[in-house]
């Protein structure tokens, strides 16, 4: 089954709640929490993303799947676990090594929270192939993290190809996320691909109709 997790990084100011219990009307699966610090990528919306996170909890009881794009990994896992999110996802290329990824990985399920683990596009996926047995998701960014609206990168559906396949032939039950440029066009390919967990934001943000969208995303043949 596909699920869809909407980013709420662009929600119009001044209209949050509205939006938010839109998106739950609308039958989004996922509040998507895109979490930047200003250093890990250039923009900074670390104390936004727990407002509106916080704000959330309080609102509704739609799972948060976060997602961590920042150095001091550690931090925002204690900041954000309190939350009690469905989801904290963090990037492997703000691990040291591998021991880094698993302390981070035993400190989220100390949370009861999923773990997941992210690549950039230029993050070879079987570099993680060594600790994804102790995930519960991967999610692949398909544009270059850090800000919302970029194209989709066509070429990365080669990686969510090659994360189903290891994952298949591993039986892991991992699921596989796909993050960047997501709209009624570029979700098919990356469905086809073995992707089962769709973020996306400014194509359903946009929409006149969210549940329209959302349905349409996640339609197992295709989103058209």
């Amino acid at each position: 089954m596909v699920e869809v997790s909407t980013s709420i990084l662009n929600v119009e100011e001044g209209k949050e709640a509205e939006t938010f219990l839109a998106l739950e009307k609308g039958k989004t699966d996922y509040f998507h929490i895109d979490v930047m610090d200003g250093k890990f990528v250039r923009k900074n919306t670390y104390k936004k993303m727990l407002e509106y996170a916080s704000y959330i909890k309080r609102i509704s009881n739609l799972p948060l799947d976060i997602h961590f794009m920042v150095k001091d990994v550690k931090k925002a896992i204690d900041d954000f676990g309190v939350l009690e999110p469905r989801c904290m996802t963090f990037h492997f290329e703000a691990c040291e090594n591998y021991d880094t990824a698993i302390q981070y990985i035993e400190q989220i399920k100390q949370y009861n929270s999923k773990v997941g683990i992210a690549v950039k596009p230029a993050t070879e996926v079987a570099d993680i192939y060594p600790i994804l047995p102790y995930a519960h998701l991967v999610l692949i960014m398909t544009v270059e993290p850090g800000r919302g609206g970029q194209t989709f990168m066509k070429e990365m559906t080669d990686k969510v190809r090659q994360s189903k396949v290891y994952i298949d032939h591993n039986d892991l039950e991992v699921d596989i996320e796909v993050d960047g440029g997501i709209n009624l066009h570029t979700a098919r390919p990356v469905k086809e691909a073995g992707a089962n967990i769709l973020v996306a934001g400014t194509a359903i943000l946009k929409a006149i109709d969210y549940g329209e969208i959302i349905r349409c995303l996640k339609k197992e043949n295709g989103a058209l």
